[in-house]
């Protein structure tokens, strides 16, 4: 116990001046309240409330993931405590939970709206998004909320809801329901479908979704740039929020809050409506042929991702060819098939083991002190352009004040490399960086692209492969007799 005390102490002073302002200030109280960040200390465990989705919290092949779960455990591990989550797709179960005092803070992506700083006490802001109308590529676009036909979806007890509520003071005929049981994701994929025909989101979900949905498209935008935040009970005193204060300002100066959203959205900004539609085509119809050759030769690579790198040179096309002399689906040169062994640039398995072990070649290059998944996102540019150049535009990252190891930080200097004010001070002077970095974004879009596709088909054969044992199982019983059937659907059921 005298041990964990003292850490708590040393913890503390680490917090510096902004804790122990909130001390002083919550300690003239006439009968003190336990400070929250004292709780969470004697507890030795952060308990947030999270939302269960694709751009907050999920579960991914390697483990937990999203950018609000990056952020908390960081925030776990500075204050040197066990993170304790409590997920859920619903945002008001995650309010009661504040409310009851379950959890210490709300992260999930929730804008903040006047209703919410009312209630509760808002952290510094992280994230800023949009709110657009959505409607499904093809149709009639409606340009404001006087062109809606039909009512707008949105789910229950959300922001966007709480905009629409604010919207009929200017537009009193605006018809728009709340959803209980489809959540934002959902009402995307209706509105691609056809089933819907527009719904509300922010503009991050969208993005995300437009891989997955390319139909989805902006009819108009109904907000821009609204703050995101965390939510914390507005009864608790200001030691916690006063650590969080000193976290974000921290993460921001070090560039770590700009890389972790480069990292969940960086690359999805752009989005090129034919050639994710033709992505999407390609995955059904030619990746088949070379899936098993991806799988073999990817190595300690995800074989998705080698895939995504064969589709971004040659659009999986064996005998591709460019003007620079690049061939093959994985577009080797001579002097790089030359290394890794490749006697035919055209044959699909020598192809794709050797831009294997090249991709493999160039993450060995990068420096390890430099975390994933920096360190990838480099090696992928230098499989593009070369380690050279790379290491070229990190140079000079350096020199204009930015952080050689971060990639959000230096996939805006590559395109220097294009500049000879820049390039003629380089090692080995002109690149085309502004292609490194078009590459790299576009490997990550067809990466998570074929991660979501082929996640959704294991999923298809895993109910199909259910359904097909329980017809094995049941399939062949006699019929049930209507004597005994009541009976038989009770004992069915009890299991």
């Amino acid at each position: 116990m005298a041990l964990k005390l003292n850490m708590n102490r040393i913890c503390m002073r680490r917090l510096g001046v902004p804790f122990l302002l909130a001390f002083l200030l919550c300690g003239c109280a006439p009968e003190p309240q336990p400070l929250q960040l004292h709780q969470i200390y004697q507890r030795d465990t952060l308990r947030v409330g999270i939302l269960n989705s694709p751009t907050s919290y999920y579960i991914a092949a390697d483990g937990p993931a999203g950018y609000d779960y990056e952020l908390v455990q960081s925030l776990a591990d500075k204050l040197g405590v066990e993170l304790e989550l409590f997920p859920s797709y619903q945002r008001e179960d995650l309010l009661q939970k504040l409310d009851s005092g379950q959890v210490d803070l709300i992260a999930g992506g929730l804008a903040v709206t006047e209703s919410r700083k009312q209630k509760y006490r808002i952290a510094p802001a992280y994230l800023y998004r949009s709110e657009v109308v959505v409607y499904r590529k093809g149709g009639t676009q409606p340009k404001n909320f006087a062109d809606l036909t039909e009512p707008l979806l949105v789910p229950k007890d959300s922001s966007l809801a709480e905009t629409l509520q604010e919207a009929t003071q200017q537009h009193p005929n605006l018809n728009w329901q709340e959803s209980e049981l489809l959540d934002t994701e959902e009402l995307l994929q209706q509105v691609e479908d056809g089933k819907i025909p527009y719904t509300l989101v922010d503009s991050n979900l969208l993005a995300v979704n437009q891989r997955f949905y390319p139909n989805l498209t902006v009819a108009f935008q109904v907000k821009r740039q609204q703050p995101v935040a965390w939510l914390l009970n507005k009864q608790a005193d200001d030691s916690f929020w006063a650590v969080l204060i000193e976290f974000f300002g921290q993460n921001y100066q070090s560039g770590d809050l700009l890389s972790l959203e480069d990292k969940y959205f960086g690359h999805i900004r752009r989005f090129d409506y034919i050639a994710t539609v033709d992505y999407i085509k390609a995955i059904e119809k030619d990746l088949p042929r070379y899936q098993p050759l991806f799988e073999k030769y990817a190595g300690s690579f995800d074989w998705r991702l080698l895939a995504a790198i064969g589709y971004q040179e040659s659009n999986w096309r064996p005998s591709a060819r460019s003007s620079t002399g690049v061939v093959g689906l994985m577009m080797l040169t001579v002097s790089t098939a030359q290394a890794m062994g490749v006697s035919s640039r055209l044959d699909p398995a020598q192809s794709i083991k050797g831009g294997a072990r090249y991709l493999e070649r160039m993450l060995e290059r990068i420096p390890e002190r430099i975390p994933m998944p920096d360190r990838l996102w480099f090696a992928i540019a230098a499989y593009n352009i070369g380690w050279g150049h790379v290491e070229s535009a990190r140079v000079l990252t350096e020199r204009d004040g930015g952080n050689p190891d971060q990639w959000h930080e230096v996939k805006q200097r590559l395109p220097w490399l294009q500049q000879k004010r820049y390039y003629q001070n380089t090692k080995l002077g002109y690149a085309r960086g502004a292609q490194a970095v078009y590459y790299v974004e576009n490997v990550r879009r067809f990466y998570d692209t074929l991660l979501w596709v082929d996640e959704k088909k294991k999923t298809e054969q895993r109910l199909d492969q259910q359904k097909q044992m329980l017809n094995q199982q049941f399939g062949d019983m006699p019929p049930t007799d209507p004597k005994t059937e009541g009976n038989s659907k009770g004992k069915t059921g009890s299991k």
